[in-house]
């Protein structure tokens, strides 16, 4: 009980303390306040050096199924970019907030896939088609005519320019494999070799010269024919012997054969000379055009082995292919989920940039930082009451020396956790940062915290004996456990290195704690309550020296 009411009126005298009020509320909200307004908006961001591609995507997709793309053209375009080192590509909701970017220059470009850009794109074609899409112009990709758009701040034209050079480059990567194979897959299909047909039936007359190049070929045949006993039986039908049952007709149309497989040797030879003859080749040629050679028989053989044959003199490419690490044969290119992130608003809105990112780190760190500054109000109190003698009275009173100081550390541990608790209300609903998904893990964090702040406050006040020994303890351990722990700048941005070293302070293990609760979707439980147990321990380990250290005269 005694206990109690040592601890009451020290609260008393700690809240009728106008410096405690300022110090521990007034201070850390205008600091806040001050930096949230001056800082940028990367603030607390860990050093990004890639390339950030912005992209809104409205594109429906293909209204049908196909075979190929298995997903949204735009997607594949996506995609494309985030397998790109040093490039980091930014999903963007919608146009308008993407316009917004862009008009407060907080944008150099973006890009905007329209609702048809995939039936666009799937109608690219070298092909002569009715509705067919050409997408080049003399600049590279005409993006009007796939549907797509650059939003662009004329104030940042490096940066912009930058941005659409790899928006070029990529859309070449993928629109070109798509129209070479669309393309080659024509090539001596039946409709192709039809085509060449009807247009070389026009093609007359055939030139003398194609005919005489012809006089080898037509030898071969002919005395492949005259060879052949079949057709040396069919002669013989032919002159004459047509009634197999009359010899005389038989034996007649028999020796006429024979006479011709006699004479072929001539025949070829007249053949072979009427081919050399250019006046006899040129009246043949005006009766016989090149279309007519290109039977559908001779189409379906000569289309497959012309695609073939294309295929050999390229060798280093596959015109079948549709993706241009096939059209080039090398490895493919995959798509990074990791270099994609969806655009949050770091900036905030309004005259105090209510629900910037940086108020989230801004808002734990002086709440970390200002809880320490007990110490000198602590301090102070101490100071006063050895000044007064009160201290000097407890001694006879019936009180331990545990019961004294635990009566001092009670006030400070309810001033330590109303503020707080109040500042962390007043980021809600000042500044406008949010909680986490797990804001019940504050309050003992909070708790933690505050344990903490009180066993240093008590151990200085322990040590110190005037003012002036308070403020400059007090400061300067203030002011070199928040540089060392990350309290006056963010912890992501310190070496690897001094991040472990920084764990020997309390604030570090608090820091660490509130970044898992208020900057991680999902928070880590044990990283929190872990961060708990070492206040809890450093507290413990403050108000032990303190009880040891504590001298009341």
């Amino acid at each position: 009980m005694a206990v109690f009411t040592l601890a009451a009126k020290d609260l008393r005298l700690l809240l009728r303390d106008p410096r405690s009020a300022v110090i521990l509320l007034v201070t850390p909200l205008l600091l806040i306040l001050v930096l949230g307004l001056a800082l940028g908006e990367g603030f607390g961001e860990k050093p990004d050096e890639r390339l950030r591609i912005s992209v809104v995507n409205l594109d429906r997709g293909l209204p049908t199924q196909v075979t190929f793309p298995e997903k949204a053209w735009s997607e594949v375009v996506i995609d494309d970019i985030s397998a790109t080192q040093d490039i980091r590509l930014e999903i963007i909701r919608d146009r308008a907030e993407a316009e917004r970017l862009i008009a407060k220059n907080r944008r150099a470009a973006v890009i905007v896939f329209e609702e048809d850009f995939s039936e666009k794109m799937h109608r690219c074609s070298f092909l002569s088609q009715k509705d067919s899409v050409n997408p080049f112009g003399p600049n590279g990709v005409q993006l009007d005519r796939l549907g797509a758009s650059l939003l662009t701040d004329r104030t940042q034209p490096v940066s912009a320019s930058i941005i659409e050079q790899v928006t070029q480059v990529t859309l070449l990567r993928v629109v070109i494999p798509w129209m070479i194979g669309k393309a080659f897959a024509r090539v001596g299909d039946a409709q192709f070799m039809e085509m060449v047909a009807e247009r070389l039936k026009t093609a007359k007359p055939i030139p003398p010269e194609v005919l005489q190049e012809l006089d080898p070929v037509v030898q071969r045949l002919l005395i492949t024919l005259t060879n052949d006993t079949e057709f040396q039986l069919l002669v013989g039908v032919e002159f004459g012997a047509t009634n197999l049952f009359d010899a005389k007709k038989r034996d007649a149309g028999i020796a006429d054969a024979l006479v011709i497989a006699k004479r072929k040797a001539e025949f070829q030879r007249a053949v072979h000379k009427a081919f050399q003859n250019r006046a006899i080749m040129t009246r043949v040629g005006k009766e016989i055009a090149f279309g007519e050679v290109l039977t559908p028989s001779v189409q379906k053989k000569v289309g497959p082995t012309v695609k073939e044959g294309v295929g050999d003199l390229f060798s280093n490419y596959n015109f079948e292919s549709t993706r241009w690490t096939d059209l080039v044969k090398t490895d493919a290119r995959a798509a990074n989920t990791a270099n994609r992130v969806e655009y949050k608003d770091t900036v905030g809105s309004g005259v105090l940039n209510r629900g910037a990112l940086r108020y989230q780190i801004l808002v734990p760190s002086y709440t970390v930082m200002f809880s320490f500054f007990l110490v000198l109000s602590v301090g102070w109190l101490f100071v006063a009451e050895r000044k007064h003698g009160t201290l000097v009275r407890l001694r006879a009173a019936p009180l331990t020396r545990g019961q004294i100081l635990m009566g001092k550390m009670l006030p400070c541990l309810v001033v330590s956790l109303l503020q707080g608790v109040f500042l962390l209300a007043a980021g809600r609903l000042l500044f406008g940062m949010t909680w986490g998904s797990r804001p019940e893990l504050l309050l003992p964090l909070v708790a933690s915290t505050s344990f903490a702040a009180v066993g240093l406050a008590v151990l200085v006040a322990s040590v110190a004996r005037t003012e002036t020994q308070v403020a400059v303890y007090g400061t300067l351990l203030v002011l070199v456990l928040g540089g060392v722990s990350g309290s006056l700048m963010p912890r992501d941005l310190m070496p690897e290195q001094m991040k472990t070293v920084s764990l020997v302070t309390p604030h570090a293990w608090a820091l660490d704690a509130y970044n898992q609760l208020l900057a991680t979707p999902t928070p880590d439980v044990s990283t929190v309550l872990t961060a708990c147990g070492a206040l809890c321990t450093f507290g413990a380990a403050f108000t032990v020296i303190a009880w040891w250290r504590m001298d009341l005269e």
